[in-house]
């Protein structure tokens, strides 16, 4: 399906090569987007202002989805915090200033379920945002992202700068990050449980105690998300991308261990930090103002993501 609206324009899209930005470019393409730039870092470096400036003007793009970050799980974000919030904060503020002085026409930014505050009520409403601190272990890096809806807003007010903000919950599907030093949760138990299952090894061990909540997105819907808001949406305030789903982590690792097949054991290292304590959006305002919804349902994501896994996956050399 195509649009009016990417016709004849120039789009930029930081991080198209990466996980989301990858299904992002693949959407903005079947509506329509014929002159779309994915920058890679080796020849962009996003944290540099004078790599970004050139980036604008080779470029020269009438819309930016800015998508580039620096991301992982709760031990990824637990090593690397200063890492995390100043690359992810950097990147931001460069791209947006660039984009007001280059007066584009649209950017949309990607911001974080990270930035909520720690005990923020269930479903976390986009009012919420400022109501308390983050949870500690991703902190660092939910407050970077979060300085960027400041800037949007400043900039609006100031300069009338079109900038909208968007908040997705965890991702996950095809193409995810599945190295363990640096995975989210799911990718990370797919990977466990597969590798688990074809070695027959008797038990994975899993961080925490599973008693802590989340929510996910599959990745397609988040892209559909990205691409009808930037198509629908102009207004200053954060919009909520989520499923509406939720789930224990003790639920979702029995059901990754049903899809995978592997009958070993769990343990659950009780030593290592649940993180945030529940995680579920509100999504009225993207449904209302962009008439946006998720349509995929965690199994279905799942087996989508495991079988991805299985057929692109290097199986692990097995103990003689």
């Amino acid at each position: 399906m195509g649009t009016d609206f990417w016709a004849n324009k120039r789009v930029v899209v930081t991080g198209g090569h990466g996980f989301l930005g990858s299904f992002v470019a693949e959407k903005l393409r079947e509506r329509g987007a014929s002159e779309l730039f994915l920058p890679r870092s080796r020849d962009f470096d996003l944290r540099s202002s004078a790599d970004v400036e050139r980036l604008f003007t080779e470029t020269r793009p009438d819309v930016l989805i800015h998508l580039a970050a620096v991301v992982g799980g709760i031990g990824a974000n637990r090593r690397h915090p200063g890492r995390y919030f100043y690359e992810n904060a950097i990147m931001g503020l460069q791209i947006i200033e660039s984009a007001r002085r280059h007066q584009l026409a649209k950017l949309v930014c990607l911001g974080t379920v990270c930035s909520y505050p720690k005990f923020t009520p269930v479903p976390f409403r986009e009012d919420d945002l400022w109501n308390g601190y983050p949870e500690e272990t991703n902190a660092p890096y939910g407050l970077a992202k979060k300085m960027l809806l400041t800037q949007l807003q400043s900039y609006r007010n100031e300069y009338g700068f079109p900038g909208i903000y968007l908040v997705p919950v965890n991702l996950y599907g095809p193409r995810d990050n599945f190295d363990l030093e640096s995975s989210h949760v799911i990718p990370a138990l797919v990977r466990k449980c597969v590798e688990a299952r074809d070695s027959r090894a008797s038990k994975i061990v899993v961080w925490g105690t599973g008693q802590a909540t989340r929510e996910f997105l599959y990745v397609e819907d988040a892209a559909e998300a990205i691409v009808l808001a930037a198509e629908e949406y102009d207004k200053p305030d954060p919009v909520n991308l989520g499923s509406g789903e939720e789930i224990s982590i003790r639920d979702l690792v029995a059901q990754v261990k049903d899809l995978v097949g592997f009958t070993g054991s769990i343990e659950w290292d009780h030593t290592q930090p649940d993180g945030q304590p529940r995680r579920r959006l509100d999504t009225t305002r993207a449904q209302n103002e962009f008439g946006w919804s998720a349509r995929t349902p965690i199994r279905e994501g799942l087996e989508k993501t495991m079988a991805w896994f299985v057929e692109n996956h290097e199986p692990m050399a097995r103990a003689v």
